[in-house]
This record gives structure tokens, C-alpha cells and sequence, in this order.
């Protein structure tokens, strides 16, 4: 299981419009994906309503992870989009 942990550099956190920009990328990358906060239960990242229900606050820890094919690179770009708050899915390597 590929996963990454991240600080979220949204200020407002993982609500309203990150959230939004955030489901978008990684149904963009093409791989399951789950998202949790560190000890925490996953969620589904694709899923606007999981992703709201973990309350992710900016500056807190997240962790995304996957096990599907293409993994690392998916969340080597989530990673950047979550970290450095961008409004848009950075393009791939």
C-alpha cells in the first residue's frame, strides 16, 4: 500500500471549496484513493461527503493512500495539490 502524509495548506482546511477542488483532482488521477487522518478511519477521497464528514482542519495531518496501479504518482500529485493549497491538479512528471 502506497500513502503519503501531508499537512493540509489550505487555510479553511478540506471544506467548501478545497474540498471540492481536492474531489475533482483525484477523480482526475483515475485511482481509488482513501484519506484519513493519522489513526484515523479512511475515507473514500472521491466522496465530497466523506471528505467533509473528517472534519480535516488547515495545518492538520492527512494521510492518502491506495493500492491500485499508478498509486505513487496519483498521490505524489494529491500530495502537492493538498500541501501547497493549489487550486487545480498539478500536471503530471
Amino acid at each position: 500500500m502506497a500513502e503519503r502524509r501531508v499537512t493540509i495548506g489550505w487555510a479553511e482546511g478540506l471544506h467548501a471549496r478545497p474540498a471540492s477542488v481536492f474531489v475533482k483532482a483525484v477523480a482526475a488521477t483515475g485511482v481509488p484513493i482513501t484519506i484519513a487522518k493519522p489513526g484515523g478511519n479512511p475515507v473514500n477521497a472521491g466522496s465530497m461527503l466523506g471528505l467533509l464528514a473528517l472534519g480535516a482542519q488547515g495545518g492538520e495531518e492527512v494521510v492518502l493512500a491506495s493500492d491500485a496501479e499508478g498509486a505513487d504518482q496519483a498521490l505524489d500529485r494529491l500530495a502537492k495539490l493538498v500541501s501547497e493549497g493549489l487550486d487545480e491538479l498539478p500536471a503530471a512528471a
